[in-house]
């Protein structure tokens, strides 16, 4: 079994609030859900207006696919240009 982590930080230009990050985060992560079938949660920075951190997990048997899938999740975040990305952190565990 393969299992891939990773963890995206986000930079929200402009937000003032923690409303505002909320909508911000909240449709990054049932984007990323939505297309990938994935676990996507905020799992950081949870009191910090312009920065946010969203982790999400992987599961399979190939560890190729893990890694081509999370590179693809973390392209899809950037594409959506909803923040702005400043850093990712990524893991692939073979048990």
């Amino acid at each position: 079994m393969v299992v891939g982590i990773c963890l995206i930080t986000f930079r929200l230009h402009e937000c003032n609030s923690l409303k505002g990050k909320r909508k911000i985060v909240r449709a990054i992560i049932s984007r990323m859900q939505n297309k990938f079938n994935a676990s996507v949660a905020e799992v950081g920075a949870n009191d910090i207006y312009q920065r946010a951190e969203v982790g999400f997990t992987l599961a399979g048997n190939d560890k190729a696919v893990i890694n081509s899938v999370i590179d693809k999740m973390i392209n899809f975040a950037e594409v959506l240009s909803l923040a702005e990305i400043i850093d990712t952190e990524i893991e692939i565990i073979s048990l």
